[in-house]
């Protein structure tokens, strides 16, 4: 019960956190080019990798702050880091056939999920 906690809270503060970088930056630059999202995600999957590589190094004990920081906040800053974290440990294991096909199907199946729920909201 105490793990599911820390993910709603390390979430809501990351949601936070998400909202008040974004409300900082400009929504586009150049022709339109979204440098809020772009920003949020490369910031996450930095935070990500940071984060991992300090707990495993210095507090690989300590499974509820891995929790709270990784799931919690940085899952509720941005999903993206979640995914790249998945992506690195597939490439840490030497799957990087698995790895490649992992991001592809992703990217791409996520797409195509979007524009079938907005194509399906449309015949609604």
């Amino acid at each position: 019960m105490l793990a599911y906690l820390l993910i709603g809270f390390g979430g809501a503060l990351g949601a936070m956190a998400r909202a008040l970088m974004g409300s900082m930056l400009p929504a586009t630059v150049f022709i339109n080019f979204p440098l809020r999202i772009i920003a949020v995600n490369i910031l996450g999957c930095f935070a990500m990798g940071f984060i991992i590589e300090l707990l495993t190094i210095y507090y690989a004990s300590n499974s509820n702050l891995k929790i709270f920081l990784t799931t919690g906040f940085l899952g509720g800053f941005t999903t993206f880091s979640s995914f790249a974290l998945e992506f690195g440990q597939l490439t840490t294991k030497n799957f990087t056939n698995l790895a490649v096909s992992y991001v592809l199907l992703s990217v791409g199946l996520s797409l195509i999920a979007f524009f079938i729920g907005a194509k399906l909201a449309r015949l609604i």
